[in-house]
């Protein structure tokens, strides 16, 4: 069964499940455009979630940035943070005010 997400000022407001025919002949007067989204991630580079904004140029879904200093890798349509994990098997949490990663309470 088709999905699709309901979009609204490019951000995702509701995912249903619809056939297309459906989504054609659907009265819907509130502000948006439906478009489909796909679990298997065939097409739109990620399944739509409430939140997620549909950039229409690269007609992805993109999740929602977890922190201002966050990046956006264009190939991949992911946010990552500006300096890489430590590669040393420690566990790290991000710290924005200080942009970097932080050794977690819980250890390695």
């Amino acid at each position: 069964m088709p999905y699709f997400a309901k979009i609204v000022d490019r951000v995702v407001t509701k995912v249903i499940v619809a056939d297309q025919d459906f989504i054609n002949s659907m009265v819907d007067d509130s502000p948006g455009t439906w478009v489909q989204t796909y679990k298997d991630r065939s097409a739109r580079a990620h399944y739509a979630g409430i939140g997620y904004t549909y950039d229409r140029e690269r007609d992805a879904f993109i999740p929602p940035k977890p922190f201002d200093s966050w990046v956006l890798n264009e190939d991949s349509c992911l946010w990552g943070s500006p300096v890489p994990y430590p590669s040393d098997g420690a566990e790290y949490v991000w710290d924005e005010p200080t942009t970097s990663w932080q050794l977690s309470e819980s250890g390695a």
